[in-house]
């Protein structure tokens, strides 16, 4: 295995997608090389590289992996300037196996370069080579491009294909047991693995599709391979291997831990605790901080508090309320607690300002009762909250292949979920730092829970639970049902983003979700929010749409009763054994409610327009009138 990233760099990628989508473990495929990102052991020393303070975050990585009181860091930079290129992350070449580009002209005449095929190779063959069959990148002169095939599993295991093995499904090597030249021979345009048969000189071969049918066990089972962590680094795995395209969006999933940093509602000796964190999250008795005190700005800082009180400061920091609740609760709570103000002031706290917005700013006044008897459409909306500054930490935890294994909708990662890990012994996570501004919607508890009480709406939840056993039935990581109101709140969310992104500035792929249902203490919301890692602030233009939010809900409302694929969207049955194979759906598609993944906190699934507003076919399970 060759490793790509030596002397200069082999290509770019910005800091905030080695969090979200390169990390390591992923495969690339850089200008002049198929690489997998290298793991932390090929990152710059901690010492050149931006911590990230946030300790909620830390205390939820501590709790969750084996990793005592972890740190953070931003990934490098790596600007080019007059100093020359910053310091980059490492990857490893993989696979390890190639394709020749044969000529696409066969004449029938042999060379000196002939393989053992002779004039009778059929059209679209093309040789399977090694790595280290290869000078200069080439093989007998042509150019090699990488397999698009290796074999992985969920845990995050990969590596190259046996072919030999595989095409000679039986296992007896070529007659003479010698190694024969392997082809890969296309039979037909479309790329399907039904068209690709791998062949042996030998006489020997064997159709792809076979490969990808576990019940064949083609494959073999995984070999524990961790390329990414080295060549010496594989593990046990007792799983089958299974087919894997390297350029699929399969390939990776990222696990990404994400809190929004909060203002702090401590007192002195807290505030003075937090901005010397980095020195006391080891602190666990007298004589630990008797030696950080050492430190001049350690003293300074803390000379007027007993140390009872600052032992008690990070006891509770460490292990507090704030850190055993989940981290979606404790946002909603500073969220909940922001003081009434229109006025656009400078923000306070750099990390977190928002202000509840007066009712007679949002509210349409002339809204009356409809016909139904039902009340104003503006009376289901409990508060309408600007967050003028907001900031986000994003943590990447580990990753997984096949299936995603995402926080519930409470915001955590579960402490036993199965994940590759990013280094041989981990002790600090990559992450990355969002600034920017957001609108939160929070729905009214009573409406809520009329809502829920009638019985078309139970009817209607309860397919979608079906669908969504169904779905988990087939898969390993396992979840439990969000529930109702949080399908409402998801398919009510990518309403109001494509009704924002038309007039705040900003495209619907740049603004994201946080669903809020916390069912314990019936608080249901919604925030919808945009960030960047290099940026201190915005412009202003999604916290102004505030004021406009009855009319954006009617837009979403008027977006979600008719889709232009209806009536099959709308009578779409979650669940339903169909050619669609859209378990978590109910009416919901790319024509609707389905929106950028890069948006989306569940990966575009429970949603259902049928919940938020009358369709065609289901007009009694709506929590808005049409």
């Amino acid at each position: 295995m060759s490793r790509v990233s030596g002397g200069k760099a082999h290509g770019q990628i910005r800091r905030g997608q080695v969090v979200t989508t390169w990390g390591p473990g992923a495969l690339i495929d850089l200008p002049r090389h198929s690489a997998i990102m290298g793991g932390l052991e090929t990152w710059p020393g901690e010492g050149s590289l931006q911590e990230i303070l946030e300790p909620r975050l830390t205390a939820k990585l501590d709790r969750m992996t084996e990793v005592h009181a972890p740190r953070l860091y931003a990934p490098p930079a790596g600007e080019d300037g007059f100093r020359g290129p910053g310091p980059g992350i490492g990857a490893w070449g993989f696979p390890e196996w190639f394709v020749v580009q044969e000529d696409t002209a066969w004449n029938g005449k042999k060379s000196a370069k002939q393989s053992p095929a002779g004039p009778d190779r059929p059209e679209g063959a093309r040789r399977l080579v090694h790595r280290k069959n290869l000078q200069n990148g080439k093989f007998d002169g042509r150019s090699v491009v990488a397999t698009r095939f290796v074999r992985a599993c969920p845990r995050g295991h990969i590596d190259d294909l046996d072919w030999r093995r595989f095409v000679h499904a039986d296992g007896d090597p070529c007659l003479d047991g010698l190694p024969r030249q392997l082809w890969l021979d296309e039979q037909g345009t479309a790329g399907d693995l039904s068209d690709l048969v791998v062949r042996c000189d030998c006489g020997k071969s064997r159709r792809l599709y076979e490969a990808g049918d576990l019940s064949l066990n083609a494959l073999g089972p995984c070999t524990g391979a961790r390329p990414w962590l080295g060549k010496y680094a594989k593990e046990k795995c007792g799983q089958p291997a299974r087919l894997l395209i390297r350029t699929a969006t399969n390939a990776y999933f990222p696990q990404i831990m994400s809190v929004l940093s909060l203002p702090d509602p401590g007192t002195a000796v807290r505030k003075a605790v937090v901005e010397l964190w980095d020195d006391l999250r080891i602190v666990d008795d007298a004589a630990v901080l008797a030696v950080m005190k050492r430190k001049p700005k350690v003293a300074e800082l803390l000379e007027p508090f007993s140390d009872d009180q600052v032992l008690e400061t990070i006891g509770e920091m460490s292990s507090g309320t704030d850190v055993d609740r989940p981290v979606k609760q404790v946002e909603l709570d500073a969220i909940l607690r922001a003081p009434e103000d229109f006025r656009d002031d400078p923000p306070i706290d750099p990390n977190f300002h928002a202000r509840r917005l007066p009712d007679r700013l949002w509210r349409n006044p002339d809204d009356s009762p409809a016909s139904s008897g039902r009340p104003p459409q503006s009376s289901r909306i409990a508060s309408v909250v600007q967050l003028h500054r907001l900031r986000e930490v994003l943590a990447l935890v580990g990753f997984t292949r096949f299936e995603a294994v995402t926080p519930d909708i409470h915001g955590e990662l579960e402490t036993d979920v199965v994940r590759a890990d990013l280094a041989r012994d981990p002790s600090w996570f990559p992450a990355v730092e969002n600034r920017g501004e957001g609108v939160f919607v929070q729905l009214d508890a009573d409406a809520v829970a009329e809502w829920q009480a009638r019985p078309a709406v139970q009817k209607r939840v309860a397919q979608l639970a079906d669908g969504h056993d169904r779905w988990q039935a087939r898969r390993q990581a396992k979840r439990d049902f969000p529930g109702g109101p949080y399908v409402l709140l998801h398919t009510l969310s990518h309403l109001l983003i494509h009704s924002l992104a038309m007039r705040c500035g900003y495209p619907a792929s740049a603004i994201r979700e946080r669903i809020y249902a916390d069912f314990d203490s019936a608080r249901f919301g919604i925030l919808l929010f945009t960030g960047s890692p290099d940026a201190e602030g915005t412009l202003g233009g999604l916290v102004h749409q505030a004021r406009h939010m009855e009319e954006h809900l009617a837009h979403a409302r008027d977006m979600g009763a008719l889709c232009s694929n209806d009536p099959v969207c709308a009578q779409h049955v979650p669940g339903a054994e169909d050619l669609e194979a859209r378990p978590l759906h109910g009416a919901a598609c790319h024509g609707c409610a389905l929106v950028a993944e890069t948006s989306c906190e569940m990966h575009n699934d429970y949603l259902d327009r049928a919940l938020v507003v009358p369709v065609l076919g289901l007009r009694d399970a709506a929590f808005f009138d049409a």
